[in-house]
């Protein structure tokens, strides 16, 4: 006996937006993530020094991972239309995608355009 819809969509339902967390993770382990660790006197500037070494790799990381949860998600949500069925949790992962969305932004914006994301924070 197949399972229903709703039980075959629940499956699925957390994976796009587990992958866009650890995505903005990722991309965010370069620079923001030790930024807000100083900030809340977690860590010193060691960490960042350190994890700015490895930009190179988390920066295409968090982008790849980013676009797989995007895919995941619309694949998922393609395949509920198709089954009449209706995607669990859609809110919830679409405010997660957005806000790894926003972290990947972020961190591109602060590698490749220094001079403006720092004229932007010396005026707030």
């Amino acid at each position: 006996m197949a399972p229903a819809p709703d039980v075959v969509a629940r499956a699925g339902e957390r994976l796009p937006a587990a992958t866009g967390m650890v995505a903005a993770l990722l991309a965010a382990s370069c620079c923001l993530l030790p930024m807000a660790l100083i900030l809340t006197g977690l860590a010193g500037a060691g960490l960042m020094m350190t994890m700015m070494r490895y930009e190179w790799l988390t920066l295409p990381l968090g982008v790849g991972g980013l676009a797989g949860a995007y895919a995941l998600y619309f694949r998922e949500r393609r395949r509920c239309d198709s089954l009449g069925c209706r995607v669990v949790g859609r809110r919830g992962t679409q405010a997660m995608l957005g806000v790894a969305t926003a972290v990947v932004v972020t961190a591109l914006l602060l590698k490749f355009f220094p001079s403006w994301t720092a004229g932007l924070l010396q005026r707030l």
